[in-house]
């Protein structure tokens, strides 16, 4: 593709989306000036740059995150390139990257500064944004979070001008990847009921979307300059793009029933621009279906079929451009019966106040997390794929490491959509519950799964220098960084003084209010103890293992300062977020004081059945690696005619020998003194 066509693709993207965006808006009225006479009119300007903007930068920053991860994941670099470094058609296609992601930078600026005078009402003028503009951007959640996009677009834009190595490529394409969940958080029902819910699909959703729509992109840039490598590229892409869809619809289907209520409700502007959307997916994976079935198998061989592919990726561009649009548009389009009027409980948890804990509770309240049961769910898939991998070649991989796996993805699950997850901002009992499954219960069974193990054994390597997920995860595994954190004194610190932290810190409440906080915590929680219990019992590599004996007293400790803080909190007369717990207007059970007495109860109660699972697969594993030490001795015994023992008797007979001339030679040199004497 010349510079000219490539010039002219980006071109189209970049028109035809805001166009779409803008033409559909003014289709239903959004683009007017408000009839209310109440509600302040920004002006012109506001109301159709407002919608450019954020096309423009919704596009580019697909564009730019989607090339990161294709070149990461799929591109190989050439023959004489050196060991780590990126090839030219990478470098390349980083510099393309960056040049896009300046457009995502500006543009997102144009936005973060139209929706700064759509919410105040007023037009462009120097002296509101001067007055206004920076307490916009630190003092509102909804600025907060433009703000941070546009600075993280920044960071990749200027790291893909300098990266020069594939590891800071694969570190940009997670920072870029992490830009979007800021994006995710400003959505329709960001501040309504569900709104955890809804952030989570938006955050998966803008996913699927940019590693398609700018991988795609990136492929069809980089036809001519991967040669014959094209065919290869384009094949492992096509799995990207498949999982990107699967991710797209699946999200998709989860924010369309939140924000519609009702089928009813697809009879409205929002119910009509959805159906406009779900139109142009569909037929976007009907093109891609038929892309993978029938231009794929020939590219290596038939430069027909390579124009064919950048024929239909070009018409795929452009629906997926028209599919930023129409989102665009439902971004600017009220969802049709929005509730409005919630109650505090309601505001402030996101759900309506679960009915009063009963023992039946504990297993009938569920309220299905869309973050962490699909990757616990994604995890036991992958898990159950590799051992039938293991199988079909004839290895076996033990059916305890299976369950162990399998019983800590289902703690995992019932932890964050069960009763802990339902009421775990309700009551700090559960909290604690929730937190000491998340912090010690789910790591351990994971270990004991042994993933990276089964990973390293199922996955099928890479012969081209590209990076696919075996060769990811061995420069994870290998990497400076899982050396500090894996240290058994730093994996310790972590668990302990984590702890400490957070509950006696701002962050306790912080993540009660925040969506992004929760997250967090159930991430700094579950990464923490896995750290920690893979120190003690894993098997996988990655982390530094003291011998067994110091592993046991490291347990021992970490375990007695974990009981230490919870009985400090049983004897504490402070109740942490005390504010959020009383705002929330709880009717029913303990109270406060008493609730914070049980949950620090459970803590030290709850910390038993995990320090004797570590501690039966800490002896279980000692016990193996003295059978297999015994096993070891005895193969090599009987290959040699147990020469080890052979050789040690020996020493230990000169060593007599020499002893007993020694004591001859003393008892000889004594009695001559005593004669001459």
């Amino acid at each position: 593709m010349t510079r000219l066509a490539r010039v002219g693709v980006f071109g189209g993207l970049l028109v035809l989306a805001p166009a779409v965006a803008a033409l559909l808006l003014s289709w239903n009225g959004a683009l007017e000036p408000p009839r209310l006479a109440d509600i302040p009119d920004p002006g012109a300007l506001t109301r159709w740059g407002l919608p450019v903007a954020r096309a423009i930068r919704d596009v580019a920053a697909a564009v730019t995150i989607g090339i990161l991860v294709l070149v990461a994941t799929t591109v190989p670099p050439e023959p004489d390139t050196k060991p780590g470094r990126l090839g030219r058609t990478q470098a390349w296609l980083l510099s393309v990257a960056a040049v896009i992601g300046g457009v995502w930078v500006w543009a997102g600026f144009a936005a973060m500064l139209f929706t700064f005078s759509d919410l105040a009402g007023t037009g462009l003028r120097i002296g509101e944004i001067l007055a206004s503009f920076g307490y916009f951007v630190t003092d509102f959640d909804l600025g907060r979070s433009l703000l941070i996009n546009v600075l993280l677009g920044a960071l990749v834009a200027a790291g893909a001008l300098v990266a020069r190595r594939i590891t800071s490529l694969g570190v940009l394409a997670l920072v870029a990847l992490g830009s979007l969940w800021p994006l995710a958080l400003t959505g329709h029902v960001a501040g309504a009921l569900n709104h955890d819910m809804a952030v989570n699909a938006q955050a998966a959703h803008l996913l699927g979307i940019c590693v398609w729509l700018g991988g795609l992109a990136g492929l069809a840039l980089a036809r001519r300059r991967l040669g014959t490598a094209f065919g290869t590229v384009a094949v492992r892409f096509s799995a990207l793009a498949a999982f990107s869809f699967i991710l797209i619809a699946a999200s998709g289907v989860v924010s369309a029933m939140l924000r519609l209520g009702s089928w009813a409700n697809l009879a409205s502007d929002y119910g009509t621009l959805l159906i406009m959307k779900v139109a142009a997916l569909s037929l976007l994976g009907a093109v891609g279906w038929y892309q993978r079935r029938r231009s794929l198998p020939a590219l290596n061989s038939l430069s027909r079929a390579s124009r064919a592919f950048r024929s239909v990726a070009i018409g795929e561009l452009a629906l997926m451009a028209i599919a930023v649009g129409v989102a665009v548009a439902l971004g600017r389009t009220q969802p049709p019966g929005e509730d409005t009027r919630l109650t505090t409980a309601e505001s402030l948890l996101g759900y309506a106040m679960p009915p009063p804990l009963g023992a039946a509770q504990w297993f009938t309240q569920w309220r299905i997390d869309t973050l962490w049961t699909p990757l616990a769910l994604l995890g036991v898939a992958g898990y159950l794929i590799g051992v039938k991998r293991l199988r079909r070649r004839g290895d076996r991989w033990p059916l305890g490491r299976v369950a162990a796996w399998l019983g800590g993805s289902v703690l995992l699950i019932w932890a964050t959509s069960g009763a802990p997850g339902v009421y775990g901002d309700v009551l700090f009992s559960m909290h604690m519950v929730q937190h000491m499954t998340i912090a010690t219960a789910v790591p351990t069974l994971l270990v004991l799964g042994a993933p990276v193990t089964i990973a390293m054994r199922a996955l099928r390597p890479r012969k081209d220098g590209s990076r696919g997920a075996r060769e990811w995860l061995l420069a994870t595994v290998h990497s400076k960084l899982l050396r500090v954190l894996g240290h058994p004194l730093v994996a310790a610190g972590l668990f302990i003084v984590g702890l400490v932290a957070f509950y006696y810190s701002a962050l306790f409440g912080l993540s009660m209010r925040s969506h992004t906080g929760h997250q967090l915590m159930i991430a700094h929680f579950l990464a923490s103890g896995y750290l920690f219990a893979s120190v003690i019992c894993g098997v996988d590599p990655g982390v530094k293992r003291p011998v067994y004996p110091l592993r046991m007293l490291l347990l021992m400790i970490t375990f007695s300062f974990h009981a230490l803080f919870s009985i400090s909190l049983m004897s504490s007369t402070t109740v942490l977020a005390e504010d959020w717990y009383s705002t929330l207007g709880r009717t029913w059970g303990n109270s406060l004081e008493q609730d914070q007495y049980i949950g620090a109860s459970l803590g030290w109660a709850l910390g038993d059945y995990p320090l004797a699972i570590l501690a039966l697969g800490l002896v279980w594993m000692w016990a193996k690696s003295d059978y297999r030490d015994a096993r070891r001795y005895d193969r090599r015994a009987t290959r040699d005619g147990d020469k080890a023992l052979s050789t040690y008797n020996d020493y230990l007979q000169r060593l007599s020998d020499s002893d007993d001339q020694r004591a001859r030679s003393e008892s000889s040199s004594t009695l001559r003194c005593r004669q001459k004497g």
